[in-house]
């Protein structure tokens, strides 16, 4: 591999303690290690409150990182260190900007820094503000921030937050991490679109009827609830992952395959989604919330019972809704989105439903008729399927539906890079493709909002299901009232429209 492509770089972590950077960082930024995608000049700094040593960030590291050789890991625990940082001390930066000087002294390692905020969103500010002030943001190489969600808690909670980073880091610098955007299958959906003619003349509202996109949790809170009873659903899931899905299905192809020309597309869709008054919202939203109910044959309790949650919590753990997109493209196709917590499948999924023919000789009984779908698997399950209408087996002009099914973690699973891994690896190299820019969090947050106060003034229309549902009633009403259904894929050999 040209070393080019390996730049040399010192990558801070701030959180360094964290769940994040146990279960995701580290291994992630081993397997590039280990696949040799990092230059043999690098370093990690752990980055929080805990006094601990090198040596003890060494041995979390290792734990965090199962079934490998040992000799390599212990090379690869070699180029951590740590410090102890009071983030809203600037004297404690300073103490960090010697060490990070040091490091880059004693393994020649340019001035390239790349500094990932995995802690509580409350102090990103503050350290990109003492970043600043203390000069560590003042280099002869590059310099990136990566930071997680959520970004901001409202639209103007989000633009004080991107003030505060921008006083330390262009645009250009900021990459705002959403690793459903590393997943394969996201990914993959440009290539389906734009990658194969018998799909991209019919992307369109003459052949499409509805956009199904469902991301589905078995989970409920764990010891998230400080935090998500303070978010939502919507917050917590909808102003990102959905609508940067709904960007990458409904974007116009792009004039060439840049981070910008992407981005440009994806932020057009954004802003051609049809805003939702208060008054709307009810006709186009459902919130929900999982009471007690049976996961995998287990009694579980409900959201209001969970740990650091009120007893009497509004908070939305699910959330369905009709969106509409005002474009030339798009124009009358709903697409419909639902996410939530302790449903009955673990399962992020997209459904294309394609119109029927105007006339079909073989539309005898509408009720078995299966319009053609194509359904992308984005998780657990990677691949593709498409339903098509083929000849009942035997003496019979009656249809049945068949599939061609791609299974694509069928394939190379235990090679097939992490959404993490990607999504860092991209950062190293500079590449934003798979980030999102302020423009989308910026028109997101304003498409969210009206929905979030519609719901803040209005206590009265809290959907309840049972854990173990896939949501309320009133997410199937949202579709019935228009002729249409939610789909699913209940395995990859029987097809059910029943959830």
């Amino acid at each position: 591999m040209n070393e080019s492509s390996k730049p040399s770089t010192t990558l801070v972590i701030f959180g360094a303690t964290g769940d994040l950077a146990k279960r995701k960082l580290y291994p992630s930024i081993f397997n590039l290690f280990k696949a040799g995608h990092l230059s043999k000049s690098f370093a990690v700094v752990g980055v929080a409150r805990r006094p601990w040593s090198n040596e003890e960030l060494r041995a979390t590291v290792k734990e965090s990182i199962k079934g490998e050789d040992e000799s390599l890991l212990n090379e690869f625990c070699q180029h951590f260190y740590y410090i102890s940082v009071d983030v809203t001390n600037k004297e404690s930066f300073m103490e960090l900007k010697g060490l990070i000087e040091k490091i880059e002294n004693d393994h020649q390692i340019p001035q390239n820094r790349m500094f990932y905020m995995a802690m509580a969103p409350q102090h990103f500010g503050t350290i990109a503000t003492n970043l600043d002030v203390t000069g560590i943001t003042k280099t002869t190489g590059w310099k990136r921030l990566i930071i997680e969600k959520p970004f901001g808690h409202d639209l103007e909670s989000a633009q004080q937050l991107n003030t505060e980073l921008r006083s330390a880091f262009s645009e250009d610098e900021i990459y705002r991490i959403d690793h459903y955007l590393g997943k394969e299958m996201v990914q993959n959906i440009e290539i389906i679109r734009f990658g194969n003619a018998i799909f991209e003349p019919l992307w369109n509202n003459r052949y499409i009827s509805n956009v199904q996109i469902t991301s589905s949790e078995t989970l409920g809170v764990e010891d998230r609830g400080g935090y998500y009873d303070t978010s939502g659903a919507l917050r917590d899931m909808v102003q990102n992952h959905m609508l940067q899905m709904v960007a990458l299905l409904a974007m116009e192809p792009p004039n060439r395959l840049t981070p910008e020309d992407i981005r440009n597309e994806k932020i057009k869709v954004l802003r051609a989604l049809r805003p939702i008054s208060t008054e709307e919202v009810a006709e186009h939203f459902v919130r929900g919330q999982y009471g007690p109910g049976e996961i995998n044959n287990k009694e579980v309790t409900g959201y209001r019972s969970e740990k650091n949650v009120d007893p009497n919590s509004i908070t939305e753990t699910f959330v369905a809704g009709k969106l509409h997109i005002d474009s030339h493209r798009w124009a009358g196709v709903p697409f419909y989105i639902r996410t939530g917590k302790r449903m009955s499948l673990k399962v992020t999924e997209i459904v294309i439903e394609f119109k029927d023919l105007p006339m079909n000789l073989y539309y005898k009984d509408k009720d078995k008729m299966q319009p053609n779908l194509l359904i992308i698997h984005v998780q657990p399950d990677e691949g593709i399927t498409l339903f098509l209408n083929g000849k009942k087996i035997g003496i019979s002009d009656l249809t049945v539906p068949v599939y061609l099914n791609y299974c694509n973690n069928c394939i190379d699973t235990q090679n097939t890079p992490e959404a993490y891994e990607r999504l860092i690896h991209d950062c190293l190299l500079g590449d934003m493709t798979n980030f999102t820019h302020w423009d989308e969090v910026e028109t997101s947050w304003s498409f969210v909002d009206p929905i979030s106060k519609a719901w803040e003034s209005n206590k009265t229309d809290l959907a309840f299901y049972d854990a173990g549902k896939m949501g309320p009633k009133e997410a199937f009403e949202l579709l019935e009232k228009d002729g249409n259904h939610w789909w699913k894929i209940a395995n990859k050999v029987n097809f059910n429209t029943s959830c």
